[in-house]
């Protein structure tokens, strides 16, 4: 926990499967099972977070909480954030605190996760929404031999947030749906 350099690229999953055979044949051991997490950014009022390019996040991942403040990034090839995250004892509380300091949920988004690892970095495969996507998190060159590895090509990175990913869908889709969340995203679905 703390604060770190965060570098990462995202790609779309097709087959699910077959990713977990190649991170197994690559030398990637699983860290963490299929979890399930919800995510909820918070804001000020006028949204001065999203304006800096800044992100407040507060996660439920399986029974653990962690909030995680982002600064803006830089995209290049990569997506570059300084991070800082903590671990939280109670996440109502911190909700609580959030909200007594002027903060507001402004987006939630949800998926299951799983985490691979290598010893040098962390590949984590999210199903989510509106489609599962794997993250590569590590050094610069790691994360280009990693996905040579994996069979992803530089022209398939993606440096977008699930909220950007997710409003892109929505756009693509014209989903009434206002939130990336099973429930929401299915349930605008079967009103279709």
């Amino acid at each position: 926990m703390g604060s770190r350099n965060e570098i990462e690229i995202k790609f779309r999953i097709e087959n699910m499967r077959s990713l977990s055979q190649s991170l197994r044949e690559s030398g990637f051991r699983l860290l963490t099972p299929r979890t399930h997490e919800m995510n909820t950014l918070y804001d000020l009022p006028g949204e001065v977070l999203r304006r800096r390019g800044e992100l407040l996040r507060l996660r439920k991942y399986g029974p653990e909480w962690l909030l995680t403040h982002k600064a803006k990034g830089k995209a290049g090839r990569h997506k570059t954030r300084v991070e800082h995250q903590t671990k939280v004892a109670d996440g109502a509380r911190m909700e609580n605190i959030l909200h007594a300091l002027g903060f507001a949920p402004i987006f939630r988004y949800e998926k299951f996760r799983a985490e691979w690892i290598d010893g040098k970095g962390h590949v984590v495969v999210d199903e989510t929404p509106i489609g599962n996507f794997g993250e590569i998190e590590g050094p610069s060159r790691w994360i280009d031999r990693t996905a040579r590895v994996l069979q992803i090509s530089p022209s398939d990175y993606i440096t977008s947030t699930y909220a950007d990913l997710f409003f892109a869908w929505k756009k693509r889709t014209a989903s009434p749906a206002t939130e990336m969340t099973f429930r929401s995203i299915k349930s605008r679905k079967q009103k279709s």
